[in-house]
């Protein structure tokens, strides 16, 4: 792994609050993510399913693991299953986790091979009244390609069908929307790392140069300060791209008098950061430019200030809109007659700002948590409105990270260059 190690007893946390939601005599599973299948006889990167990673800190394909917090024998309130390494395999693919490595990975004494899952999980599951399950259940979440867990889902209810079924997502969605004090530690080194990368291009954005040459400059960054590399596909948009919210060619050339948006963060130890930043190719921006850019960084100053305890998304987005819409009045993109007429299931500023201002972020991206659930202490946002006028090819976003206090907010991106003055003056240099 690239990465520090973290400390088992984040993982151990996990667990004992997971399992403080069960109901008596319950086993839960969650499976590892799929090896994903590319052509011929490739395959795509190993990507970890978060949920098994919150509650274990085990990074390997295969992996199954197993919470019984009522299990008889006291032996199985926790088990780990893992793919037994070989001679063949060690020449091929590399080490695996010995059982002694997982241990210390997670703090779960009992550790068995893949090959004993089914024999051992009959011997445990006959004695529990519940199952519960896992599943995707992200509101966001599309997906057509049959998941190891959803296999593993269709096997259970058959070979166990007079079981009593639960949902592990419910649970999984309200303890993940809560970090603790490790993990924002975690995404505040993302945050960190992804500095580095967007300060390292202040040098090197000029006219003539490509996107993908941006690109390349942040994976070198990322990489080099043990990362993964990004955190998800980077939007790098010049132009007239900056209009188009997830543009991810990145294969236009950046030209004078251009706006480049710039959403690309680094993951670390599988937590990601999420910034956007907007950069003027030649070094200046133009009094237009800067106009959009500034009222675009005064609607996230406000937004930021509604990050706090007690507040609830839905209001939350309202309330940036209807600031929103007098930062486009003042551009001169809506007029106030035509506001005050609108319809508010409708609102006029959808038109220049079409998404929304704040996501979870963790281990996702967009990370698990309930919409209608009101704000609380640990929980991390982004902050990322935006302004888009396709007729103009300006398109500006600006994007830090937040975490809610007791008491206000922490910007986890405080020291990443966002004032247009600034960005300028660190350019030329």
């Amino acid at each position: 792994m690239r990465h520090a190690p973290i400390n088992k007893q984040l993982f151990i946390d996990n667990r004992k609050r997971f399992a403080a939601g069960l109901k008596p005599n319950s086993i839960a599973v969650f499976n590892a993510n799929d090896v994903l299948p590319t052509n011929a006889d490739g395959h795509m990167k190993f990507l970890q399913n978060t949920d098994l990673f919150y509650l274990s800190g085990v990074d390997q394909e295969e992996s199954i693991l197993l919470i019984y917090p009522d299990a008889k024998d006291g032996l199985h309130k926790e088990v780990l299953f893992l793919k037994e390494t070989s001679e063949l395999i060690a020449i091929w693919e590399g080490h695996k986790l010995t059982k002694q490595e997982a241990t210390e990975a997670s703090g779960i004494q009992r550790i068995y091979w893949l090959n004993d899952f089914k024999t051992i999980f009959r011997s445990l599951v006959v004695e529990a009244e519940h199952i519960y399950l896992n599943t995707n259940e992200h509101v966001r979440a599309v997906i057509e390609t049959e998941t190891r867990e959803a296999r593993f889902v269709k096997w259970c209810m058959g070979e166990y069908p007079v079981h009593k079924y639960e949902r592990s997502a419910p649970t999984m969605h309200h303890l993940r929307a809560i970090k603790s004090k490790t993990e924002v530690e975690l995404i505040k080194h993302a945050c960190d790392i992804t500095e580095k990368g967007f300060r390292r291009l202040l040098g090197f954005v000029k006219p003539g140069v490509w996107e993908y040459e941006i690109e390349a400059e942040l994976i070198h960054e990322f990489v080099k300060n043990r990362s993964k590399g990004f955190a998800y596909t980077p939007i790098i948009a010049s132009g007239y791209s900056s209009c188009v919210l997830h543009y991810i060619e990145n294969d236009k050339q950046c030209k004078d008098g251009d706006i480049l948006l710039l959403d690309i963060a680094a993951e670390y130890a599988n937590y990601n950061s999420d910034l956007t930043r907007c950069l003027p190719v030649n070094g200046k921006f133009t009094q237009r430019q800067k106009d959009v850019y500034n009222a675009v960084l005064r609607v996230k100053r406000a937004a930021e200030k509604m990050l706090i305890v007690g507040n609830v998304i839905s209001d939350y987005h309202r309330e940036v809109g209807a600031v929103m819409e007098e930062e486009l009045i003042k551009l001169g993109l809506l007029k106030a007659e035509d506001v005050k007429k609108q319809s508010p299931e409708s609102p006029l500023y959808k038109k220049y700002f079409m998404h929304g201002t704040s996501h979870h972020l963790g281990l996702d991206v967009h990370d698990l948590g309930n919409r209608y659930r009101k704000f609380e202490a640990g929980m991390v946002f982004t902050c990322e409105p935006g302004i888009y006028i396709p007729a103009e090819n300006l398109g500006i976003r600006i994007e830090d990270d937040i975490v809610i206090n007791e008491k206000g907010n922490t910007n986890l991106m405080a020291t990443i260059p966002i004032e247009a003055d600034d960005i300028e003056g660190l350019m030329r240099k």
